[in-house]
């Protein structure tokens, strides 16, 4: 496989990693607050233009000529790093995760057992 090739399956590779993320946040969305779900939202709308402009780029290079193929694959690597900053910054506006125990709360103990 020459570098061309081995180039574009490392980023079908990593679109199909952030399809996964994007399914993520959809999920994460569905279980948030009215407030919270308005945000997800927002980001997950800007991350399905930035990975569908990653797939677009992507599918242009891979019928590049060998002269347009360098200047392609920079719009491709500015498109990735711009997919990573979406996906940074809509990863930021998730709660954190919940404590397993967190109804119980410091001190508390069950009625009948022991402290």
């Amino acid at each position: 496989m020459n570098r061309r090739d081995e180039f574009i399956e490392q980023m079908k590779a990593r679109l199909d990693e952030w399809n996964a993320e994007i399914d993520a946040l959809v999920a994460r969305a569905r279980q948030a607050g009215a407030e919270a779900q308005t945000r997800y939202q927002d980001d997950i709308e800007r991350l399905r233009r930035r990975r569908d402009e990653t797939r677009r780029r992507l599918d242009e290079l891979q019928f590049a000529s060998e002269a347009a193929w360098d200047s392609l694959q920079q719009g491709l690597d500015d498109a990735w790093e711009l997919m990573r900053k979406a996906l940074r910054d809509a990863q930021r506006h998730e709660p954190p995760p919940k404590d397993v125990n967190e109804d119980d709360g410091p001190g508390r103990h069950s009625p009948g057992g022991s402290p």
